[in-house]
C-alpha cells in the first residue's frame, strides 16, 4: 500500500506544482514561462525521485509503469494498481490547483491545434507522433539509467533533466504530456477542447511507453547480458 500512496502523492505534486507553473506562467514559446514550465516538470520529478523513489520507484506516470511492465520489471496487476494511484493523484492535484487558482478554466492541460514558428498548424497526427517519440525517449532513459544499481545516486537527476529537454521540444506542439495521468487530471476539470483532445495524451504516451519496454528487452538487455 505504501507504494501506491507514494505514486498518488508524487503524481499529485507533479500536477499541482508543474501544471500550476504552466497555468500561471502562460507557458508561451519563446517567453520565460516556456522555460519555467520545462524546468518545473523536470525539477519536480527530481524532487519526487529522491523522496519517494526508494518506496515506489517514482513512476508517477502510467506510461512509465507500462514500459516497466513490458520490460518485465513489474507484474500486470501491480502496474494496474500503480496506474490507478497515478490517475487519482492527478485528479486530486488538478482539483486543489483549481481551488488555489480560483478557477478551473486553465489548469495547464495539454492540447494541439496551435501554430508553430514556421506557420504550420499542429494536427492530431503530428501530436500523436510527437507524443509517442518523446514518451519512448523518456521511458527508455528511465529503464536504462535505473538498470544499474550504481546509477542510483544520479538516476533522479538524469530522469529529471531528460524530462526538461523533452518539454523544451514538445511544448510548442502539445504542451508536452508524455504522461496520461498528468494530462487527464487537468483536462477533466478544464473541459472543452482539453477534454475533447485528451484521448491523444492517453493513447500516444501509452504506446510510447510500451515501445520503450519492447526496445529495452530487445536491445538494452541483450547488450548487458
Amino acid at each position: 500500500m505504501k507504494k501506491y500512496v507514494a505514486e498518488f502523492t508524487g503524481t499529485f505534486f507533479l500536477v499541482f506544482i508543474a501544471c500550476g507553473v504552466a497555468a500561471v506562467s502562460g507557458c508561451k514559446f519563446p517567453e520565460a514561462g516556456y522555460i519555467a514550465t520545462a524546468l518545473a516538470f523536470g525539477l519536480t520529478i527530481v524532487a519526487m525521485a529522491y523522496s519517494i523513489g526508494n518506496v515506489s520507484g517514482c513512476h508517477v506516470n502510467p506510461a512509465v509503469s507500462i514500459g516497466v511492465c513490458v520490460a518485465g520489471k513489474m507484474s500486470v496487476g501491480e502496474c494496474v494498481k500503480y496506474i490507478i494511484s497515478q490517475f487519482l493523484g492527478a485528479i486530486c492535484g488538478a482539483i486543489v490547483l483549481g481551488v488555489c487558482l480560483g478557477s478551473f478554466a486553465a489548469l495547464g492541460a495539454n492540447g494541439f491545434g496551435g501554430t508553430l514558428s514556421n506557420g504550420v498548424t499542429v494536427t492530431a497526427v503530428m501530436a500523436i507522433v510527437m507524443e509517442i517519440i518523446l514518451t519512448f525517449a523518456f521511458v527508455l532513459a528511465i529503464l536504462g539509467v535505473t538498470d544499474k544499481a550504481s546509477n542510483g545516486a544520479v538516476a533522479g537527476l538524469v530522469i529529471g533533466l531528460t524530462l526538461v529537454v523533452i518539454h523544451l521540444i514538445g511544448i510548442p506542439f502539445t504542451g508536452t504530456s508524455v504522461n496520461p495521468a498528468r494530462s487527464f487530471g487537468p483536462a477533466l476539470f478544464q473541459g472543452g477542447k482539453a477534454l475533447a483532445q485528451v484521448w491523444v495524451f492517453i493513447i500516444a504516451p501509452a504506446i510510447g511507453g510500451a515501445l520503450a519496454g519492447v526496445f529495452y528487452n530487445l536491445v538494452l538487455k541483450e547488450k548487458q547480458n
